[in-house]
């Protein structure tokens, strides 16, 4: 493994020197780092600009420059709008809501008391010395998160902690917080070690008084040693929960990829986590790069949903939280993805994850949302929509866990404000009501 993106991949995206306008929500898909983003589409520009539209008229009535405006809740309201306006109504917000500062105080004001559990954070260690995230840094700054290019991303200075606390407690209405790490074969990648995620938990809960963030411990299944750092965690660490990749390495391809449903390898864990009373697992599944069946050669199918059911009914004492939602990599072809959808009825993996309740008599198998949502939000606003419908009516709406995957892209309050303002139009809500729920697991690239 050599880099976060290819060298062919980082030649493709942009500096931060060429950022676009400062619009309060993202005009185009940034990465995380584990797939390639798709260039802006054409409609994504046609947002951009009627968002700079409202901004200059907006901003002129309240006496602001455009970037003046943009960072008030009024440019967010003014960027929904502008959104509806292209995509059709998903978001709900109103005319008023662009200038009527009053109007968007009294809003705030309202949701004050709104409880928020981000499921998915991460930072990286002060030693991490690959800088190739720096060019997540710079793509995210021009077109999903403008607010970090006037911050600066010069330093992974923007991936420690001191700027996790920052975005994560002090610019976003985040009451609670994950934090979360990843398995990599090479050990220089590991974000964070399990021991430095739990003293970052200390260390934050200890300032707050209060308790506002929980903490993993990464398993890697099938690697030396695995279950004698399951000992220690379960003695010394004490995590909220535990966290992995069931293809192993999230850059790929692994030596050691492993199945949820392994009795061998998996539940001889399981049962020192259920007398631990440690019965949270929170896997990575979905979010492949657009050319997987390649790059992920032999080992793409681990990431899919075919090893939960089975697990999920063998152990009902555990909870199996699924990262991403299992979303297949549909972001290169969003219109592609939103067409089959309204063919189908069927989003691909995510649809089998929501299944399983049903398939499986299941009630310990849970969505989260991390990165999926957010690309969704900004590729393509309606499927969004559908996919979040299709988690919520397969898994129920307390199945259905709030990630953001930050900071990678900076404050998640963007995030937040979408997801509170996300409706499922109703010509979409009577589709899917009619639609059975049927097709096999996922296991293959269909």
């Amino acid at each position: 493994m050599g880099s976060w993106l290819s060298e062919r991949e980082q030649r493709l995206v942009a500096g931060a020197e060429e950022a676009s306008a400062a619009t309060p929500i993202p005009t185009q898909i940034v990465s995380n780092g584990e797939y390639l983003p798709p260039p802006q589409s054409a409609t994504q520009k046609r947002v951009e600009e009627r968002i700079n539209e409202l901004a200059d008229e907006n901003g002129k009535r309240l006496g602001l420059s455009r970037r003046q405006f943009m960072r008030t809740s009024c440019g967010m309201a003014a960027a929904f709008l502008a959104m509806n306006e292209i995509y059709g109504p998903v978001f709900r917000v109103e005319a008023a809501e662009q200038h009527d500062p009053e109007m968007m105080l009294a809003r705030a004001q309202s949701l004050a008391g709104q409880f928020i559990f981000d499921v998915q954070t991460h930072f990286v260690r002060d030693d991490f010395k690959h800088e190739e995230l720096l060019g997540l840094a710079q793509f995210a700054s021009q077109h999903w998160n403008p607010k970090m290019l006037e911050e600066g991303v010069t330093s992974l200075a923007r991936y420690k902690f001191q700027n996790y606390v920052k975005e994560i407690y002090y610019d976003s209405d985040t009451n609670l917080a994950l934090l979360s790490g990843a398995p990599f074969d090479d050990p220089s990648w590991w974000l964070l070690s399990n021991e430095q995620i739990v003293a970052a938990r200390a260390m934050i809960n200890d300032f707050a008084g209060s308790r506002r963030l929980l903490a993993h411990t990464v398993i890697t299944p099938k690697q030396p040693g695995w279950m004698e750092e399951v000992d220690k965690a379960i003695a010394v660490y004490k995590p909220d929960s535990w966290k992995s990749y069931t293809i192993g390495d999230p850059l790929g391809p692994s030596k050691f990829p492993w199945r949820l449903d392994d009795e061998q390898v998996m539940y001889p864990f399981y049962e020192k986590a259920v007398k631990a009373g440690i019965t949270t697992l929170c896997i990575h599944k979905g979010l492949l790069p657009p050319d997987y069946e390649k790059s992920f050669a032999g080992v793409w199918e681990y990431a899919t949903a075919w090893d939960i059911g089975k697990a999920a009914k063998d152990w009902p004492q555990m909870n199996f939280v699924v990262y991403h939602s299992a979303l297949r990599a549909f972001l290169e072809l969003p219109d592609q993805a939103w067409a089959e959808f309204e063919a189908s009825g069927r989003i691909k993996w995510a649809s089998d994850l929501a299944e399983i309740p049903q398939r499986f008599g299941v009630t310990n198998v849970y969505a989260e949302l991390g990165t999926s949502f957010a690309n969704s939000a900004v590729a393509h606003p309606k499927f969004c929509a559908a996919l979040v419908g299709t988690l919520i009516k397969g898994l129920g709406v307390d199945h259905v866990m709030w990630g953001t995957d930050s900071v990678w892209y900076g404050s998640p309050q963007w995030q937040i404000e979408a997801l509170r303002r996300l409706e499922i139009p109703e010509d979409m809500q009577r589709n899917t009501a009619s639609r059975r729920l049927a097709a096999p697991i996922a296991g293959s690239s269909s």
